[in-house]
C-alpha cells in the first residue's frame, strides 16, 4: 500500500523543536488536509518526508522506504512546496523536460501535464514572465509529471483565480478516487472543507487530530439545531419550560443550543408547535479548527491589537 508514514518524528533546529515525536499515517484513496497554525511543523514534516531535511529522531517513509532510496522519485512522489523553484530563464516546457529527463519520464508527458494544468499556450514562455497563478500551475504540472502514486501539495491554491481553485479541487478528488495518496497543506479553511475527506492537524510540532472531516467538526463543536415557526412565543415558552436556550432572529427562525433537530422536533410535536423548518446546525471547519488550536498557535494577535487593525 502506497502511504506516507511518519513515526515518532522529531526535528530540532537549535533551540527550536519544530517536530516533537510526531506519528501520522497518510493513507491512499482520500484527500488528507494538513492543517495547523504558523510554526506548527507542517512544512518541516513535508520537507523531512521529501528528504530535504534530516530528522533528529524518528522516521518518515513513502511506501515503506525513505525518499532518498526511491529510484526515479518523480514516478513515486509528486510534490509542490515552492512554486518559485523553477529556473526563471527556462521556458515552462523546458523546466518540465529537465525534470522528465532526470527521471526517465517520456518527453510527451511534459506536454500532457501542461495541457492538464491549462498552460499549453504558455509552454514556450519563460518562467519569469509567468504570473503567480501560472507559476503555481507549473509547479502542480511538475508534481504530476511522473504520474505518481503520492501527491503532496503545500498551499496549492496560492495565486490561483476561482477557475484554478475549482480545477485543484477536481484534480485532487480525481487523484484520490484513483487510489492515490493525496496530502494538501493549506490555511484556507473554506477550501479545505470542500476538498478534504480526512484531516491531520498539528500544533507546536505535535499531533492534535487525525480524523475524518465530519468527525473532526462534530468533535470540536457544540450541538445546535435551528427551527422556524409561525408561533415564536409558543416556541419560546417551550424552550423555557424544557430548559433549552434559544435565540430568535426576529423572523420566526431560532437557533437552539445543546440539542438536536430530532429532540427539538419531538418536543414541538408533543406541544403542537407548528414548524416550517427544522434541522441540525453544523459548525464550520474554521470554527472547529480554531477551537482545537486556540492554545497551540505560536503567533496570534491579541483582541486589542486586532481591534486596532480594523
Amino acid at each position: 500500500m502506497t502511504s506516507i508514514d511518519v513515526q515518532e518524528l522529531t526535528k530540532v533546529y537549535g533551540p527550536t523543536r519544530a517536530l516533537d515525536g510526531l506519528t501520522v499515517h497518510v493513507r491512499p484513496g482520500r484527500v488528507t488536509g494538513f492543517l495547523g497554525p504558523n510554526g506548527a511543523g507542517k512544512s518541516t514534516t513535508m520537507r523531512v518526508v521529501l528528504g530535504l531535511d534530516r530528522p533528529t529522531a524518528g522516521s518518515a517513509t513513502i511506501a515503506g522506504r525513505p525518499y532518498r532510496d526511491l529510484d526515479e522519485p518523480l514516478r513515486h512522489v509528486g510534490a509542490l512546496l515552492d512554486a518559485g523553484a523553477a529556473h526563471p530563464a527556462r521556458t515552462a516546457r523546458a523546466h518540465l523536460l529537465t525534470l522528465a529527463l532526470s527521471n526517465r519520464v517520456p518527453a510527451a508527458r511534459a506536454d500532457e501535464v501542461l495541457e492538464e494544468a491549462g498552460l499549453a499556450k504558455a509552454a514556450h514562455r519563460r518562467v519569469r514572465t509567468l504570473s503567480l497563478g501560472m507559476r503555481q500551475r507549473l509547479g502542480i504540472a511538475a508534481a504530476l509529471l511522473g504520474d505518481p502514486e503520492v501527491v503532496m501539495l503545500d498551499e496549492p491554491t496560492n495565486g490561483l483565480d476561482p477557475e484554478g481553485i475549482v480545477w485543484i479541487r477536481r484534480l485532487t478528488r480525481r487523484l484520490a478516487d484513483e487510489g492515490r495518496t493525496v496530502l494538501i497543506s493549506s490555511h484556507l479553511m473554506s477550501e479545505t472543507a470542500l476538498t478534504a475527506d480526512h484531516l491531520v492537524v498539528l500544533g507546536r510540532g505535535r499531533l492534535l487530530a487525525d480524523t475524518p472531516m465530519d468527525e473532526f467538526i462534530a468533535g470540536h463543536s457544540d450541538r445546535r439545531a435551528y427551527v422556524r415557526t409561525t408561533e415564536p412565543e409558543r416556541l419560546r415558552e417551550l424552550l423555557d419550560r424544557t430548559g433549552l436556550k434559544g435565540e430568535g432572529d426576529g423572523d420566526g427562525r431560532w437557533s437552539v443550543d445543546a440539542t438536536s433537530a430530532a429532540h427539538l422536533g419531538a418536543l414541538a410535536a408533543r406541544d403542537g408547535v407548528p414548524l416550517l423548518e427544522l434541522g441540525d446546525e453544523q459548525a464550520s471547519l474554521e470554527e472547529a479548527y480554531l477551537r482545537l488550536t486556540a492554545d497551540a498557535a505560536e503567533f496570534a494577535a491579541t483582541a486589542s491589537h486586532a481591534a486596532k487593525e480594523h
